[in-house]
C-alpha cells in the first residue's frame, strides 16, 4: 500500500497548526505594534519547513501517480474534467504557490528593518500563503471526487 498519501493527508495539519500559529502571530505583532521575538520567527520557520516536508510529499505523489500521467497524455482532457483539473492543475499549482509565499515571507521577514517591518511582511506573505492552502485543500465538503476524508484511512 502507498502511504505517502494518508502521510500528505495527516501532515495538512501540521501545515494548518503553524501557519495558523505564524498568521495569529503576524497579526498580534501588527495590532500590539510589539517587538519580533524568538516565538515569531519560529511561527514562521515551522510553517515554512512544514510546508517544504508537505511539499515534498506531494511532489511525490503528483509525478508517481496517476495525475502527471494525465497531464502527460492530454492536457485538454484534464482542463475539461472538474476532478481531474483540481488535482492535476489547480491543487499542485496553488499549493506550489503557497509554499513559494512561505519562503519568500520568511526571507523578507529576515530582511526587514524594523519589527513592524516584519509583522507586516510575516502578515501579508504568511497570511496569503494560509488562504491558499486553506482554499486548495480537499476538503471532505468539496464535490464528489475531489472531497477527501478528514483523518486518513492507513
Amino acid at each position: 500500500m502507498n502511504y505517502f498519501l494518508p502521510i500528505h493527508n495527516l501532515l495538512r495539519w501540521a501545515v494548518l497548526l503553524f501557519g495558523l500559529w505564524a498568521v495569529i502571530s503576524a497579526i498580534s505583532g501588527v495590532l500590539g505594534k510589539r517587538i519580533y521575538t524568538g516565538r515569531d520567527n519560529k511561527a514562521g520557520m515551522l510553517f515554512m519547513i512544514f510546508c517544504d516536508i508537505q511539499l515534498l510529499i506531494g511532489l511525490v505523489l503528483y509525478f508517481n501517480g496517476v495525475w502527471f500521467e494525465k497531464v502527460k497524455n492530454g492536457m485538454g482532457a484534464v482542463m475539461k474534467d472538474p476532478i481531474e483539473r483540481f488535482f492535476a492543475v489547480e491543487h499542485a499549482l496553488m499549493m506550489i504557490i503557497a509554499w513559494l509565499l512561505a519562503h519568500v515571507g520568511r526571507s523578507m521577514v529576515k530582511r526587514a528593518d524594523t519589527d513592524a517591518q516584519k509583522h507586516k511582511r510575516a502578515l501579508i506573505c504568511f497570511g496569503i500563503a494560509f488562504a491558499i492552502i486553506i482554499a486548495m485543500i480537499p476538503w471532505p465538503f468539496r464535490i464528489p471526487g475531489i472531497a477527501r476524508q478528514i483523518f486518513p484511512q492507513f
